[in-house]
Parts: structure tokens; C-alpha cells; sequence
């Protein structure tokens, strides 16, 4: 049978996802060789830009690479042989962090909790009086291959009470909620503009406290002269500073569209588009006879509906008749999650509700196809035009 779709029509994706046409037209202006001096003021601009996006008093390190970039970058930059490293495992990249951090310190400790769940704030407090020697602690805000979200708020209270900072990925919730450097209490704060913003992947952000300032610079571990420097960074966004090295002058010019759209917009009311977008998907998952992979919807995310998968589905399978008989393309689960679950994203352009039915109608079609009719499409159609009445 020839199918109907060659190509990708719906890319609902946890990233990288669709790009914004105002970031695709930004893409395409003339790339300025990098001392040009209407890059340097477009590159001191996009930083104040940023600046005001993510409520910080200085602007963000911009780090030529996508986020996973910026991730290691924090690892190497902080964590210094004399640590204590309390990371917070709640989900795979959550759990995947300790390969930059426990090779790096004198001891690793781990809060874990299962992948359906977050982390309780009590037992990092308990931890925290249990070894008060801990001077990094590292958290995943949202677990992307589950779908969860974590307490970084309480948690960032609890470390700013004491001697250690704070690590952040928020790669994939900045942006789509209301998650922010300064009110997390968070010391060094890694996202991008590759999720929510709508960006191509090529850029990593990471907003540093004045205590995390302190402790990489206090790091003689600290990478300088290498493409994981936070460092050499610091003041590349003044027009009167060196870059390090070549800077992604394309994708500048990309996420400055996008932090005018953001900007524009306004973050409530983008944090609200994404909170809707998902309450509407979610509602159709159950309305059509499907599991949530999140223990509790108190803690699934704004930005992604993780969706358990019936026993016996196979997801590679659900997933190429997704795209190839719908169109769609939605995300699998990864490592431990992996044919467990499926992703539905909801970040950037495609965190509009209505992109809720195209997910919900293709994937119980699809899984339709594969089950006797396990999914009740109609229901679950009409529980999501009705979440999104109901806004």
C-alpha cells in the first residue's frame, strides 16, 4: 500500500520542533562577517533582549552550540575535585547528568525517584542536613522523555540557604512556563531557544548568579580556550570585547526574531498559550480511553504530554503510521523510557490548542490500526474542543 505522506505535514515534536516564519525570514538575512559593526550592535542587542526575556540583571552567556553545549559547559565550569555533588534523578536527562558531574567531583550523591514522578522537596532538605559538606546541587526542571516537571522553586529555596548553588536545565520548559533564573534561585541556568522560543537547535543560554559566577571562577578546573568555556564568554556580548571564536551569526539573527515574538507577545501570555495547548491534548488522551505516563497531572508538563502506551505497542510502529498514513510526527520516549510512552509537543508555534486534535485524532487512529479500536477518537475530539471552549 502506498501510503499518503512522504513528508513530514505536522511536526508536534519535543525538539527539535518548528521554527516561527519570523525566525526561518531571520535566518535568511545576510550573514555579516562577525566584526562587522552592525553585527556587533546586533549581537550586543540580541543579549539585552535576552536579558529582559529571562528577568536577569546581567546579560546571559551565549554559547555557539545547542543546549546539550551549554549543559556540559556548567558541569565542567563548576564542578571542581573538592565537590560534594548532589544530583536530583528524576527522569533520563535528569538521571544522564551524573556522567558530567560524577567524574568531575570528590563525591556524587543522587536523589531518585521513579520517571513518573518528581522530586520532593523534603527529602532535598533532608539531604541537605544530612551532608552539609554538598556544594553543587543539579536539577532537570522538565524531564523531557517523561513529561514531568519538577519543584525548582522549593528546591532553589532550600540550596540558597546554603553554601552550594545550583545547576538548572530548563532546555525545555523556559520559555513555555513561567520558569525563570532569578525566582528559581537558580545559580547556573541552562535553556535555549531550540523548544519554546521556536528556534532551530544551534544556541545554548546559561544565566549565572553572582554566587555562581564566584564558584567558576574560583574553579581552577574552570575550561578556557576550549568551545566548553563559559569564561571566555562572559563579555563577548560588548560590542568592544573579542569573540572567542566565530559566532553562529545565522542563528543571532534567528533568535532575535524570536525574542521579539516572546517579547511581543508577552511571557504570561505565552506561558498561557502552552498551559492551554496541553490541557486541551491531555484531556483528549483520557476522554479517548489512554494513560497519562505523569503519576500525578499535577506535575505533567505545559510543554509535552508524555502518553503511556497500551501493552503490546510498539512505538516505532505507532509512530510510522502517525506520519506516514496522518502526517504527524510526534517523539518517542528515550532510554528507560524508551517504547514505554510517546511525546506530544507543545513548544513554540505549535503551542496553539487546536494543534491538540491533530495529535489526539492521529494518534488513536493510528493505535486503532494496531489494536481492536482501543481509542475512542470521538470522545476524545470532543473533550478537546471542549477543554478549549471552556478557556
Amino acid at each position: 500500500m502506498t501510503r499518503p505522506f512522504k513528508e513530514t505535514i505536522f511536526t508536534l515534536t519535543t525538539g527539535p520542533v518548528n521554527c516561527y516564519p519570523a525566525v526561518l525570514q531571520a535566518l535568511g538575512r545576510p550573514v555579516l562577517y562577525d566584526y562587522d559593526p552592525g553585527f556587533l550592535k546586533t549581537y550586543a542587542r540580541v543579549a539585552e533582549k535576552l536579558m529582559a526575556a529571562m528577568q536577569t540583571a546581567k546579560p546571559p552567556v551565549i554559547l555557539q552550540g545547542e543546549p546539550v553545549l551549554g549543559l556540559e559547559a556548567a558541569a565542567a565550569s563548576v564542578v571542581s575535585p573538592d565537590d560534594v555533588v548532589l544530583n536530583l534523578a528524576s527522569g533520563v536527562y535528569g538521571d544522564g547528568y551524573r556522567y558530567w558531574l560524577e567524574p568531575r567531583c570528590r563525591d556524587y550523591l543522587e536523589i531518585r525517584t521513579p520517571f513518573n514522578e518528581a522530586i520532593n522537596p523534603a527529602d532535598v532538605a533532608a539531604m541537605l542536613e544530612q551532608r552539609p559538606d554538598i556544594t553543587v546541587v543539579a536539577v532537570c526542571h522538565h524531564d523531557t522523555p517523561s513529561g514531568t516537571i519538577n519543584p525548582v522553586a522549593e528546591i532553589g529555596a532550600l540550596v540558597a540557604a546554603t553554601k552550594a548553588v545550583l545547576i538548572v536545565d530548563a532546555v525545555s520548559s523556559f520559555g513555555g512556563m513561567e520558569i525563570l533564573p532569578n525566582a528559581a534561585k537558580a545559580d547556573i541556568f541552562v535553556t535555549g531557544p531550540n523548544k519554546c522560543l521556536g528556534c532551530p537547535p544551534g544556541l545554548s543560554f546559561v544565566a549565572i548568579s553572582e554566587k555562581g559566577w564566584a564558584k567558576i571562577k574560583a574553579n581552577p578546573r574552570a575550561p578556557k580556550g576550549s568551545i566548553l568555556s563559559i569564561l571566555d564568554w562572559e563579555h563577548a556580548w560588548r560590542p568592544d570585547q573579542p569573540f572567542p571564536f566565530t559566532p553562529s551569526v545565522a542563528e543571532i539573527n534567528g533568535l532575535e526574531a524570536a525574542l521579539d515574538l516572546y517579547l511581543a507577545e508577552g511571557p504570561q501570555a505565552v506561558w498561557e498559550r502552552h498551559a492551554r495547548t496541553a490541557a486541551a491534548c491531555r484531556a483528549g488522551i483520557r476522554a479517548m480511553g489512554l494513560m497519562l505516563w505523569a503519576a500525578s497531572e499535577d506535575i505533567a508538563s505545559p510543554t509535552a504530554t508524555a502518553v503511556a502506551l497500551p501493552a503490546g505497542i510498539d512505538e516505532t510502529q505507532l509512530r510510522r503510521i502517525m506520519h506516514d498514513d496522518y502526517g504527524v510526527m510526534i517523539s518517542s520516549g528515550r532510554g528507560e523510557t524508551l517504547n514505554k510512552l510517546v511525546r506530544i509537543g507543545h513548544m513554540g508555534p505549535t503551542a496553539q490548542p487546536i494543534y491538540a486534535l491533530t495529535a489526539v485524532a492521529a494518534l488513536g487512529a493510528a493505535l486503532n490500526k494496531l489494536t481492536a479500536g482501543c481509542c475512542d477518537i470521538g470522545a476524545g475530539a470532543a473533550a478537546v474542543m471542549a477543554t478549549i471552549d471552556a478557556a
